[in-house]
């Protein structure tokens, strides 16, 4: 659980700084500068907590689909620009967290045992469904 939640945060990331790049709009960008922060933020205390309990995290069959996933989204974003591009960014933030957000919060924390790593999930998933929120005010404004 704890590789694919910081796959799934590096991943958000990656298109976060490929937003920066290439879009002109100003919400993506502030949206994206939230995106890194935020995940940013919580991968380093869900580090810090894996190195308080003596355990690292294993790369699985599902972090490995989400990086695949990831390398063709982010490939076929390279391919736009301007309005098209910001759609498309818009779009995949608002599936992509109703995704993560759904696996995390009907999966991952009903069978997470220790009361820290519990309570880190907990305080990431409320994060991360204002992430969906705000994305979902982006698609909106965006079409």
């Amino acid at each position: 659980m704890a590789h694919v939640a910081y796959t799934a945060d590096n991943l958000d990331i990656r298109y976060a700084h490929l937003a920066l790049a290439k879009s002109k709009n100003p919400e993506i960008h502030k949206f994206a500068k939230t995106m890194i922060r935020d995940h940013e933020a919580v991968n380093e205390q869900a580090l810090a907590l894996l190195e308080k309990l003596g355990v690292q995290a294993q790369d699985n069959f599902l972090s490995q689909k989400l990086n695949q996933d990831g390398d063709a989204i982010i490939e076929r974003f390279s391919t736009l620009s301007g309005a098209e591009f910001d759609r498309a960014y818009a779009e995949n933030e608002l599936a992509y967290h109703k995704a993560v957000n759904a696996l995390v919060g009907d999966v991952f924390i009903p069978n997470i045992e220790n009361a820290e790593v519990k309570a880190l999930f907990e305080e990431g998933l409320k994060i991360f469904k204002a992430h969906e929120a705000h994305a979902e005010m982006m698609v909106e404004a965006l079409n």
